[in-house]
């Protein structure tokens, strides 16, 4: 397992690529967008190329005028470029101007195959922040050999969802082999705490996948399938657990809830794992969950959460619900956590490892941000900079990634170092 992290210059090139920009920022006035677009100037206004010129890039969008007002309110100036998911022609134009593209546009499932494929024909880079497992399988399939071919690195889920899971059991395994001498075969992951809002736009998202599941019944497998991702003729069969009602964890103490971003979490990771050649093992389990409390208040939280998740799921599943929940009851698009929100938010998640000989090791990743939209945004932006400037297309070819398989060590440094995040060995 890699275990190199010298990026002590964040903004080093590695490629000889002379396309005009390192980084466009695609959806730049989507509410996530916009919160991308403010770090990304603060961040790239203080680190400049190594030869002290500036790191060039821009923002993109279908609707010029949201877009001049987006620029206007940017500490600096940046360009604009016009592009319409609608438009294939504007797709290539901006795609081929650029080493990395950033999709904020979402729902994936409805607006993403587009971009995903100008991507992959022009051999440019990319990185979303898609929770959507059927839409990375969809795409996956169409466009694997293309993008193998035209060189282009297609890195899914470079978010809240699933960054922290990805790159936290990742080191958890870098760990384990160190201390150890092997992997661990078990990964428990849990959330300790979180607080932060949500938005219309993720809503959205997880709207496209119930109606899709909800109307077809290969679609509601593929979201059952813990190794949808794992695209090799010989996937592990291993049965992964699930934690999909209220459960105590007597090792712990605590009682456990389903926790809603497990769906997309777990595969990724499963995905790693075989990027990684199986270095976690073709045996390894991973689970994901929210810890409660112990005694009669976690164990009603734990019942009221679970509740919950089902009847939104149910509900979500039926037309008529619904849209008369997106209609009068959740965010609208365009709408999220305010600015104090997003800045007084953090995360907290554990992962518990177990070796085969029962070796354990605990590793905790926090973020100092709201997960979804102040610490997103800050992990996407590193995740595209970090693969246009740290992973040259000589140490990692075209096809679809995930995060930790395609820049593992590298992003965890820059995240600890610009984004908030800190990735540590706990006692348990």
């Amino acid at each position: 397992m890699d275990t190199n992290t010298d990026t002590e210059n964040p903004t080093q090139k590695t490629s000889s690529d002379t396309r005009p920009y390192a980084v466009v920022l695609y959806g730049a006035t989507s509410f996530v967008g916009q919160i991308t677009a403010h770090y990304l100037t603060n961040f790239l206004s203080n680190n400049k190329n190594e030869d002290g010129s500036n790191v060039s890039w821009a923002i993109a969008g279908r609707d010029e005028d949201k877009l001049n007002k987006l620029q206007a309110k940017l500490e600096s100036k940046v360009d604009i470029i016009i592009a319409n998911s609608n438009d294939a022609a504007s797709l290539d134009e901006m795609t081929k101007q650029t080493q990395v593209i950033i999709s904020t546009v979402g729902p994936y499932l409805k607006y993403g195959e587009p971009l995903i494929k100008s991507c992959a024909e022009n051999g440019t880079d990319y990185v979303d922040l898609t929770g959507e497992a059927i839409f990375i399988k969809d795409m996956m399939d169409k466009y694997q050999d293309t993008a193998k071919q035209s060189g282009a690195r297609i890195v899914n889920s470079c978010g809240f969802d699933s960054i922290p899971s990805d790159l936290g059991a990742y080191f958890t395994q870098a760990k384990a082999e160190e201390k150890f001498g092997e992997t661990c075969n078990v990964i428990h992951m849990r959330v300790k705490a979180a607080k932060g809002g949500i938005s219309g736009g993720t809503i959205a998202s997880m709207a496209s996948i119930f109606e899709e599941a909800g109307e077809d019944k290969a679609r509601r497998k593929q979201v059952a399938n813990p190794y949808l991702l794992n695209d090799d003729t010989d996937a592990p069969n291993v049965r992964q657990d699930n934690v999909s009602k209220p459960v105590y964890d007597s090792n712990h103490k605590r009682w456990l809830a389903p926790f809603v971003m497990a769906t997309i979490n777990t595969r990724i990771v499963h995905r790693t794992n075989q990027l990684l050649s199986y270095e976690y093992g073709r045996d390894f389990k991973y689970d994901e969950a929210m810890w409660m409390k112990d005694g009669v208040k976690g164990k009603l939280s734990s019942y009221a959460m679970s509740a919950g998740l089902l009847g939104f799921a149910t509900a979500m599943m039926i037309k008529p619900s619904r849209e008369l929940l997106s209609k009068h009851v959740l965010p609208k698009a365009g709408s999220g956590p305010s600015k104090d929100e997003q800045e007084n938010g953090y995360f907290d998640i554990r992962h518990f490892g177990q070796t085969a000989k029962n070796d354990t090791i605990t590793v905790k990743v926090t973020g100092d941000r709201d997960p979804g939209y102040g610490s997103t945004s800050r992990m996407i932006s590193q995740a595209a900079l970090c693969l246009a400037q740290d992973i040259s297309k000589v140490d990692i070819g075209g096809g679809f990634w995930t995060p930790a398989s395609a820049m593992g060590d590298k992003l965890i440094t820059r995240l600890e170092a610009h984004s908030g995040l800190s990735f540590e060995v706990i006692e348990s």
